[in-house]
């Protein structure tokens, strides 16, 4: 029996040999490179190059003009030992805590009525979205009317209601509530808008198998809703707490405004003196900007430890 003549192997394909200095992946694609190029540049310029000079001038005495003068740790050092430091650490966290557990709750009441609203869709979510845009120093200014003492939109409703006055912006924790006020006003639409956009990636299948079973809408929020946005939910919680954390435009202008003065002192007792305000009383009102450095890394180790321990807390009750 004859047998078939062997197949031969293919040829070899012959390559180019890359001379030296010849075109590599960066020589081929440099167009690309190129258009992506002015966001890195602008991203050193502005970005990377003023943290590693605040990092550099944590070390330093400086007061914005003469020689710089080396300190080593030693402003680190006085910073753990700051009292005012710490105050305005405890008043940072306390306005934090006022004003994200009520805003988040309150977003995530908007975004379940918007997603189950049939009628004027859009225009809901634009005015929820429109204190989110809203200047912030217009928005300060306008509270600051409403927590007025003599002619407060909110003393008019305590008035109404039968019950005494409060000196909210001359009081520490009037402060805080309406630091914590304007910050839930401005941030709800934008969670809100957050959510809705979580809940309807939700299969509407799953909620009509549950009414199905019986499910009432209270069991059906926090055995659907909840744990399928819980990734949504850990966002917006990051996001809060990071920006919660660095609060500054929002005490410093409605402040300002209550006591008609050009500089700021936290109110009574520093009431209302976040970390970042410190930063900036120390940084620009004092001159010292190598203190002002240190304290601005010592706000980043704080934000960054509450996030990450928003972050597990989250993923703890996910497993």
């Amino acid at each position: 029996m004859a047998t078939a003549p062997p197949i031969a192997p293919p040829a070899p394909v012959p390559t180019r040999k890359a001379k030296p200095g010849g075109s590599g992946p960066v020589r081929r694609h440099w167009r690309l490179y190129l258009a992506i190029s002015p966001f890195y540049l602008l991203f050193l310029c502005f970005g990377l190059i003023p943290v590693g000079f605040s990092l550099y001038l944590s070390l330093h005495r400086w007061d914005g003009l003469g020689k710089m003068e080396w300190a080593g740790l030693s402003q680190y050092r006085y910073l753990l030992g700051d009292s005012q430091f710490w105050h305005a650490i405890g008043n940072t966290l306390i306005i934090w805590a006022m004003a994200t557990l009520p805003m988040l709750f309150i977003a995530m009441v908007c975004a379940v009525m918007l997603n189950s609203a049939v009628r004027f869709k859009n225009f809901y979510r634009f005015a929820y979205f429109l204190p989110n845009v809203t200047s912030v120093v217009a928005v300060a200014i306008i509270f600051g009317s409403v927590f007025s003492t003599n002619f407060g939109l909110a003393n008019a409703v305590l008035e109404g209601l039968g019950l005494d006055q409060v000196a909210w912006l001359n009081t520490p924790w009037g402060i805080k509530v309406a630091i914590a006020s304007l910050m839930t006003w401005q941030w709800t639409g934008y969670n809100a808008i957050i959510y809705l956009a979580g809940l309807q990636t939700i299969p509407t299948e799953l909620y009509e198998a549950a009414r199905v079973d019986g499910a009432g809408p209270v069991q059906t929020f926090f055995r659907i809703t909840v744990p399928l946005m819980r990734p949504v939910i850990l966002f917006t919680l990051v996001v809060s707490t990071i920006t919660g954390l660095q609060s500054f435009s929002e005490p410093q202008v409605l402040l300002q405004t209550a006591s008609n003065s050009s500089t700021f002192a936290g109110g009574p007792d520093n009431a209302g003196q976040t970390m970042v305000l410190y930063f900036f009383q120390q940084t620009f009102d004092n001159n010292d900007f190598g203190y002002g450095a240190a304290i601005s890394w010592g706000i980043f180790l704080i934000v960054a430890v509450f996030a990450i321990i928003n972050w597990r807390l989250v993923q703890r009750k996910g497993k």
